[in-house]
């Protein structure tokens, strides 16, 4: 029984094959669309498609001619339909550039009319149904399909061209020297290349795409963490104050002699406010900060200025790049959040002149006026070629986070010289 019941069960995967066999056929070789053909330049768009199309214009043009001769008997004169009958030949072949699917149908039909009229014409030492032309044009309809479709879809095609070769040998008024057995292997050749180079243009048409789809996501990334150090930074420097506020608070009652009750619950409500907004800022930003043991000895450390300027100055001068600082303006405290950031970018500034000028020499300038802190960071030429960096460099992104942050400015680029210049513009109030 249950021997019975699994061949019952095979019984009826086969029939159902066999009933779906029709759609799946008219499918795949009718109403399914092929691959478009991507513009020039796109991923996985042949450069060599114009040189191709000229190529294939000469050689359908060369078959044709070769063509004629097999559709009229030796010496007769060439009756105006065998010439119709090759120009469409050769225009269906022009066509499987553009649409491979009904091209190859047409090559098809006119290969079946074609050996109709040659078969009374044709001597018995002749290839018959396919001749050396009728071979190029089978082979070359099926090439441009294999380019642009499945390669299911094409076997069904290559299987369909021979059954109807073997069709048109079938019925014949005489002998003849039959070519199927040298036709098959050419045109399952051409099915197998142009199936092939299909399979390579996916491959490097997905290639390209991942590569964009990575260097997005790097990009997306790095941009996310340069945020988080932000949030971070600025998480130390809000907490620092509500810190501050929530002290001296508790201090302000003891400064005053016999304070009333009022003044106490107004200090006490404050402090409170500030514990609480303490807590909430360390619960939601805290998750930020690196659980590993040398980031959590640092991130306790106080945050830098442009304060410390000099000491980061005085580091890069170890390295043995030169540099130089002028400040303008009368200097002032700033708020941490604009001194911190001009502190990062000038410190970005510098260890891109590392990375990318070789022997150039930079120049620090800070420029403190009424509404706004200026730090502006140039570098000479180097002096030699920068060394291949080994991935893709998110400096830039993190200044302009930053600046915009703050409702600031960033310029950058090239200078005259051929060195290099950052300008950030920091708004002292912060943005509107």
């Amino acid at each position: 029984m249950p021997k019975l019941s699994a061949m019952t069960g095979v019984g009826v995967r086969v029939r159902g094959a066999l009933r779906g066999l029709p759609r799946m056929l008219r499918e795949d070789l009718w109403t399914a669309p092929v691959d478009p053909v991507p513009p020039v330049g796109a991923p996985g768009s042949p450069v060599w498609r114009p040189a191709f199309g000229m190529l294939l214009l000469l050689g359908a043009t060369l078959v044709a001619v070769w063509h004629v001769p097999d559709l009229v008997p030796r010496g007769a004169a060439v009756p105006e339909y065998a010439v119709l009958l090759v120009v469409c030949q050769a225009l269906a072949l022009l066509a499987g550039m553009w649409q491979p699917l009904y091209a190859w149908w047409a090559s098809l039909g006119l290969m079946a009319v074609s050996v109709r009229i040659a078969e009374s014409a044709m001597t018995p030492g002749e290839l018959f149904p396919w001749t050396g032309p009728e071979m190029a044009l089978q082979g070359g309809a099926l090439f441009l399909l294999a380019l642009r479709v499945h390669p299911r879809r094409a076997v069904l095609a290559l299987g369909l061209s021979l059954l109807a070769g073997l069709v048109s040998s079938a019925f014949t008024a005489q002998a003849h020297h039959y070519s199927l057995d040298a036709g098959a292997p050419v045109v399952i050749t051409a099915v197998g290349i142009g199936a092939a180079l299909r399979a390579l243009k996916v491959a490097r048409s997905q290639l390209v795409v991942q590569s964009g789809l990575t260097e997005e996501e790097r990009s997306r990334r790095t941009l996310l963490e340069e945020r988080n150090r932000i949030a971070r930074e600025l998480h130390d420097v809000v907490a620092h104050h509500m810190s501050v506020i929530s002290i001296q608070a508790q201090v302000a009652p003891h400064l005053v002699d016999d304070p009333s009750d009022e003044l106490r619950e107004n200090l006490a409500g404050i402090r409170e406010n500030a514990v609480e907004a303490l807590a909430e800022l360390r619960r939601v930003l805290g998750v930020l900060r690196s659980e590993d043991a040398v980031a959590d000895g640092v991130r306790h450390a106080p945050q830098p200025s442009l304060d410390s300027l000099g000491e980061l100055i005085g580091t890069v001068r170890r390295t043995g790049v030169g540099v130089t600082a002028e400040t303008t303006g009368t200097p002032r405290p700033l708020a941490p959040g604009v001194g911190l950031s001009a502190y990062r970018i000038v410190q970005e500034a510098l260890s891109n002149v590392m990375r990318h000028a070789p022997g150039a020499r930079a120049r620090v300038e800070v420029g403190y006026h009424s509404a706004a802190v200026t730090v502006r960071v140039t570098n000479t030429a180097p002096e030699a070629p920068a060394p291949r960096a080994g991935g893709v460099g998110h400096g830039l992104l993190g200044m302009r986070e930053r600046t915009a942050m703050l409702g600031g400015d960033l310029t950058h680029g090239r200078t005259p010289g051929g060195g290099y210049e950052v300008l950030a513009t920091l708004p002292l109030e912060g943005p509107a």
